[in-house]
């Protein structure tokens, strides 16, 4: 059964990862690989490297408009590709993915020069996310289990924007997203 949905993740990739990567110059795809890859570079264990591949699956599984940003709406991608990695992954993969959009709002808080790196794109969404978080959204945000992992994440899927950079493909990383699948709590477990 972990083939099976690795192989509809993939198929989600190859189906409607051509899309941009909402206002930016990398499509969906090349953005997911590239975060992957940085995960990778780090020494990440399978669980985080799986995490950064699908943290904007949400994207895909979503049928909102590319523009929702520029049409002044929050599409909740990260909520929407959590809840339906939940079905499969441990919270391992699902909760960075689900916690990255808060953790772009938690650095603009603690790092006075996280926002002057974000990309236009990131900045207007930043806006329909929330904004800066508050103190109080800190200190909750710093609580939180996978916090750390989240930030790390978030970290990469900034960077991961590099039009034309050359990483490995989708298939290289089935054997982590089997692992990861295999990481899964016994409930989350394909049968």
């Amino acid at each position: 059964m972990s083939d099976e949905i690795v192989d509809r993740i993939l198929t989600l990739f190859a189906e409607r990862g051509d899309a941009a990567y909402i206002g930016e110059a990398v499509s969906q795809t090349e953005h997911a690989l590239q975060t992957a890859h940085l995960a990778e570079a780090a020494g990440s264990p399978a669980t985080l490297i799986a995490a950064a591949l699908v943290h904007d699956i949400g994207h895909l599984v979503d049928d909102h408009a590319e523009d929702s940003a520029e049409r002044g709406v929050d599409a909740r991608h990260e909520a929407l590709g959590s809840r339906w990695l939940a079905r499969y992954f441990g919270p391992a993969v699902v909760v960075p993915g689900a916690l990255h959009v808060a953790a772009k709002r938690y650095l603009c808080a603690v790092d006075p020069h996280y926002l002057s790196r974000l990309s236009p794109a990131s900045v207007q969404s930043l806006g329909l996310q929330g904004g800066p978080m508050d103190r109080a959204e800190v200190e909750a945000f710093d609580a939180a289990p996978y916090a750390a992992d989240a930030v790390r994440l978030r970290r990469w899927d900034d960077e991961a924007k590099i039009v034309g950079w050359s990483v490995p493909p989708l298939e290289h990383y089935r054997a982590v997203l089997v692992q990861a699948l295999s990481d899964a709590p016994p409930e989350k477990k394909p049968v």
